[in-house]
């Protein structure tokens, strides 16, 4: 409940606690065991930031969140703790200015981000890569950068992965050794990736940070909550996810300073699945990130059963808190219990480790940071009522909100323009265009020498026919020839013989055997002249 400038969380007897907003970007924590009352709590504070004009992004895992955009109801049960708080003048059943995200796009409008913009680290991080897998990756982005190749989506990367791996002997000399098995395993992640349905994360219109820092009308500060239900099946795609906003946030946010209240509060709820498998980069970036962004006018709130699960570096850096009933059954519990009683500023009249393990639904030992940032002396009080509705909404309440959002119609439909998948798509029809016109021009070239070939057959056939018979009627001609010609010059050499040796008939017969035999020697020659 945000009074005076001031948040107020709980009250024990007549003393009031507060948290400062001027102290709200110095980042807090939210823990204890289930049932103890974490989720009212984080409704009360995430309203009153929005009161304050502080925007508001909640990771709701439970589904229990939405009922921030429906008026509370009016019960007995609420009227007697109004009663009891004694916050009748300032209380008021309210709804506060709501958007709903699901990056699956079930539950809210669409969270979108590009391959690039996500970067090759968080991207082998949630593809589980290896480190050899890891520098391809790193790789593939090189070439996407040097080419002009943009990677948008999920197929982009997939595109540019099979181009790189059918052309990995002509790359090996500029980007280094590109194995092609390598290249296999990570599209097999990348498919196992689409099967739990985060590639929907991948896509335009990416998302504009500065969506989550508004005020409506009434300078109320937005409260942005993304569904997370799904996404808890995949911690480490939870945890990507959020550290990519945190990410993006501190990137592209400019320094500020300290602020009499922060621009945007972060609330991360099952906190312990940022850490719990986290790699020693992660950690360290997450802690980096923690440290520096409260610079940029943002503070960050994290939700979680037992404060143990956040690691120590980061823990040390979250000057509110809130401990809700902590339950050590075991002596890891006890040991856990110790720790977390010793991060409080003690409290002398004040035996925390057995009130810890005996508070009542609602009750939570806190520590503010006062006017000078220093933690106050840990107290036990009772947390106030949310003034929104306690629990789901419907989905016609949730999808009302939905329609009449400003955002919606600036992120619910995808724009695919071109990017690697259509330029590379392209480049290949028109390779395989170029193809089919090389093998008609091939075809046709082929089939002309084929005639050409079949012509000088034919010719050669045709030639060789005409010699044949022209053989055979030389040899005719030559016989018949030979024969008139033999004729002829028997009778010449019987007229001749008979004029010059009547009375002899053996000179004349000589003489008609040696004329035919002359004119057949005459004919012969003149004939193989021909």
């Amino acid at each position: 409940m945000y009074i005076n400038n001031k948040i107020l969380m709980g009250k024990k007897d007549n003393k009031e606690f507060y948290i400062l907003p001027k102290m709200a970007n110095r980042h807090g924590i939210i823990a204890g065991s289930t049932g103890s009352g974490k989720t009212i709590t984080l409704k009360v504070m995430a309203e009153s930031f929005s009161n304050c004009g502080t925007s508001v992004f909640l990771a709701d895992v439970k589904g229990d969140l939405s009922g921030m955009c429906v008026l509370g109801i009016d019960t007995e049960d609420m009227q007697n703790r109004i009663k009891k708080f004694d916050i009748a003048e300032h209380f008021k059943f309210q709804k506060f200015p709501t958007e709903f995200f699901d990056i699956m796009k079930k539950k809210g409008m669409p969270i979108r981000t590009t391959i690039t913009e996500f970067g090759p680290v968080l991207l082998s991080y949630i593809l589980d890569l290896n480190d050899v897998q890891t520098d391809i990756i790193n790789v593939i982005f090189k070439i996407s950068d040097d080419s002009g190749l943009l990677l948008i989506d999920i197929k982009d990367l997939k595109a540019l992965l099979n181009f790189v791996g059918e052309h990995s002997n002509d790359l090996n000399d500029v980007y280094g050794n590109i194995s092609k098995a390598s290249i296999n395993s990570i599209l097999r992640a990348i498919i196992s990736l689409e099967q739990a349905g985060i590639d929907n994360l991948f896509g335009e219109p990416a998302f504009d940070i500065n969506d989550f820092i508004r005020t409506n009308q009434n300078g109320q500060g937005y409260i942005n909550i993304l569904n997370s239900e799904s996404l808890m099946l995949n911690p480490k795609i939870y945890e990507a996810f959020m550290l990519w906003l945190l990410s993006t946030l501190y990137e592209e946010m400019p320094e500020v300073g300290d602020l009499d209240k922060p621009k945007v509060v972060f609330f991360f709820d099952e906190a312990h699945l940022l850490f719990k498998n986290s790699s020693k980069q992660m950690l360290k970036k997450i802690e980096q990130i923690t440290k520096l962004i409260r610079s940029k006018g943002i503070g960050l709130y994290f939700i979680t059963q037992d404060p143990t699960d956040i690691p120590n570096t980061i823990l040390q850096q979250l000057g509110n808190k809130i401990q809700h009933v902590y339950r050590a059954y075991t002596a890891k519990d006890k040991t856990n219990l110790k720790a977390i009683v010793d991060s409080f500023r003690e409290n002398k009249d004040l035996d925390l480790i057995n009130e810890l393990q005996n508070l009542g639904t609602g009750e939570a030992a806190v520590s503010f940071l006062d006017e000078t940032g220093s933690p106050a002396v840990v107290d036990i009080v009772k947390i106030l009522p949310p003034e929104s509705k306690i629990g789901i909404i419907t989905d016609e309440e949730r999808n009302l909100s939905m329609n009449t959002s400003s955002l919606y119609a600036k992120y619910r439909n995808d724009c695919d323009r071109e990017s690697a998948y259509e330029m590379l798509s392209d480049n290949i029809k028109k390779m395989e265009k170029e193809r089919l016109l090389n093998i008609n021009e091939e075809s046709v070239l082929n089939k002309k020498v084929e005639e050409k070939i079949k012509l000088e057959k034919e010719k050669n056939l045709i030639n060789e026919r005409v010699n044949n018979n022209k053989s055979v009627l030389q040899k005719q001609f030559n016989s018949t020839t030979r024969s008139i010609a033999g004729s002829v010059g028997r009778e010449v050499g019987n007229v001749l013989m008979d004029t010059f040796f009547k009375n002899n008939k053996t000179l004349r017969r000589v003489a008609g055997n040696s004329g035919a035999a002359i004119f057949r020697g005459i004919m012969g020659t003149l004939t193989n002249k021909r």
